[in-house]
């Protein structure tokens, strides 16, 4: 087999490559032909399957929006009052990021990026925001500072600002945030969160 002959383990390849690529240098400052040198192939075979750097970078996320979406679908339909779900839906949230650190890593790096970076990554945020949004339309007003799109915001930096401030802080904590009672105290820490905005929430309500 030639060089330029495509293998069956050729995608996947590029794929794990590019999605290395862009957690390290952002979507900018990653080219194809970095992405080639990294899968071990050349670049004419990227773009074999890829027909642009969009495209590609898109089935990166794309992986992680599947796995992200089968994750909170499950979450959301597991029974409970609003809040339970909700508790429950962020929990599989904080599971996907942890269990896949580089998604965290790739979101933040493109949502400063331009056009075409924002459209992925609102693709890929679109599943939690939609659950939680959905879960606190009950409870929360449709603008203000206590609306539901507010709350996404907190809770999403809640779980995604966490996989990729801690780390950086492990120093100064004298501990690893990413091991697994580091990780407990920080899924307590979010059940907190949402108990004490539901409560608030709760409170206004019926006021």
């Amino acid at each position: 087999m030639t060089q330029q002959e495509p293998r069956r383990d050729s995608p996947s390849r590029i794929l794990e490559a590019a999605d290395e690529l862009l957690g390290e240098t952002g979507y900018d400052g990653t080219s194809i032909r970095d992405v080639a040198r990294r899968a071990g192939v050349n670049k004419a075979l990227v773009f074999y399957y890829f027909s642009t750097k969009a495209e590609l970078f898109e089935r990166v996320l794309e992986r992680y929006h599947t796995d992200c979406v089968a994750a909170l679908a499950r979450a959301a339909a597991s029974g409970g009052d609003e809040i339970a779900r909700l508790h429950q839906v962020t929990d599989a949230y904080l599971d996907f990021v942890t269990t896949n650190q580089r998604y965290a890593r790739l979101i933040q790096q493109m949502v400063s990026g331009g056009d075409a970076e924002q459209t992925l990554v609102e693709r890929n945020l679109t599943p939690f925001y939609d659950h939680v949004t959905g879960l606190l339309g009950s409870l929360s007003p449709e603008f203000g500072p206590r609306a539901a799109r507010q709350l996404y915001i907190t809770l999403s930096g809640a779980v995604l600002n966490y996989c990729t401030y801690a780390p950086a802080l492990a120093s100064r904590w004298g501990d690893d945030p990413m091991s697994s009672p580091a990780l407990e105290d920080r899924r307590a820490h979010v059940h907190w969160i949402i108990d004490t905005l539901a409560g608030q929430l709760r409170a206004t309500a019926q006021a």
